[in-house]
């Protein structure tokens, strides 16, 4: 595995700026507090204990709105236990949905310790396997706009493992209420 080297909190703040009207699901934890931490946004839909199923939130979110752009912003620990939908996002091929996987290589909701990718499991090579037409990893500052433009316009699905440097920063808690997420996200949906 090459060297973590992105700052989280920076990347997911660069790949958020400017977002328009972007959707975006949110990993429990730590992906959470980071997209929170980049500003509070209606379409934002925060997870709060739906482990492993991420990815799958946002395949569903992505084919009831074909017209829309969806981001996925989770977790490397998330992902592994989730890892299953990468094959049915792979057979449904939605063209407006990119996953975008925080690699810390660490468990960091239940203190810190090693995940799979750390022993050299490779979610990029399972996302081709998957048939994305785009996956890749990226660990350096500066591909972090080309990231951003694919969340926007790329052609889907779209598959990203960004290696962040293992570090917890500091929680940035938004709206907890899962009701009060639903029902905001559902109007700032249905507003625009």
């Amino acid at each position: 595995m090459a060297a973590a080297v992105l700052d989280r909190r920076d990347f997911v703040r660069r790949l958020l700026r400017d977002r328009v009207d972007l959707l975006v699901v949110s990993g429990l934890g730590s992906a959470t507090y980071d997209v929170a931490a980049a500003g509070d946004h209606a379409l934002n839909f925060y997870l709060w204990g739906a482990m492993g199923g991420t990815a799958m939130i946002g395949l569903g979110l992505a084919l009831a709105r074909p017209e829309r752009r969806v981001a996925v912003i989770t977790g490397d620990g998330d992902m592994l236990m989730g890892v299953g939908s990468l094959a049915t996002i792979g057979v449904k091929q939605p063209n407006n949905l990119a996953i975008v996987v925080l690699d810390n290589s660490r468990y960091g909701e239940t203190g810190m310790q090693p995940s799979h990718t750390q022993a050299g499991i490779d979610l990029v090579a399972m996302a081709r396997a998957c048939r994305f037409p785009a996956a890749r990893a990226l660990s350096r500052d500066e591909e972090a706009d080309e990231i951003r433009a694919l969340l926007q316009a790329g052609e889907g699905p779209i598959f990203v493992s960004a290696r962040i440097k293992p570090e917890e920063a500091p929680r940035v808690l938004p709206l907890r209420d899962g009701h009060a997420i639903k029902q905001r996200f559902m109007a700032a949906l249905h507003s625009a």
